[in-house]
């Protein structure tokens, strides 16, 4: 266990200290000017600690970040309304993350992270948080939950694709946070198979239907 020093949502963060080891892997790596995820995996505790902006701090032997969650994998509790989490929603990172070895399993049982460029001012549960002062409706908020219809034709789709879009029909995606339209988030694995991955640029968006999980809070 290390401490966290917080540097801008400290006030919507759990408090440290988080066990990250020095050499853990930050998304995009040590000079990433992005989002800078840290995402740990604490065996035997079933939680999991996450990381946004993280940098680490010699001179305290642990991590700089602009926010931090802990999540109890155990339990169904939600983030306190209004806070965020390491993601712009307040949702967890981890269990959104498509994984090579699931694929390769041949299934993925759980709802998927996905990123739209423009979001509105609110968020659905069981999403906490909001990140856009835009109050067009037609704009989706944080936590918004598509599936891919059940009529859309996957036949044409083969092999790691045709997992995620399977994954799509049954458990659907939410929206986690501001970036690239429609992009959804694997976990970093040498053995994906990127040109088998690009089928589903061929995927509209017309073939995702809303699925209504509740009202949104503003």
């Amino acid at each position: 266990m290390v401490p966290i020093t917080f540097t801008a949502y400290g006030d919507e963060s759990d408090p440290g200290p988080y066990p990250v080891p020095a050499n853990a892997p930050i998304e995009g790596g040590a000079t990433a000017t992005g989002d800078r995820h840290v995402l740990v995996v604490q065996q035997g505790t079933c939680r999991i600690y996450e990381l946004y902006r993280a940098f680490r701090n010699t001179a305290t032997g642990g991590w700089n970040a602009d926010s931090g969650a802990v999540f109890d994998m155990s339990s169904n509790a939600l983030r306190p309304a209004g806070w965020t989490s390491a993601d712009a929603a307040g949702l967890p990172i981890l269990p959104g993350l498509v994984r090579y070895d699931e694929v390769t399993a041949g299934a993925i049982n759980h709802a998927l992270r996905f990123t739209v460029s423009r979001t509105q001012r609110g968020y659905i549960s069981p999403a906490r948080h909001f990140a856009s002062s835009s109050t067009d409706p037609n704009l989706p908020p944080m936590g918004l939950r598509l599936r891919l219809r059940a009529d859309f034709d996957t036949s044409g789709y083969t092999g790691q694709a045709r997992v995620v879009l399977e994954a799509l029909k049954k458990y659907g995606m939410i929206v986690a946070d501001n970036g690239s339209d429609w992009f959804i988030s694997g976990a970093t694995d040498s053995r994906w198979n990127d040109t088998d991955l690009n089928q589903l640029k061929r995927v509209p968006g017309a073939a995702f239907e809303v699925v209504d999980t509740g009202p949104i809070q503003r």
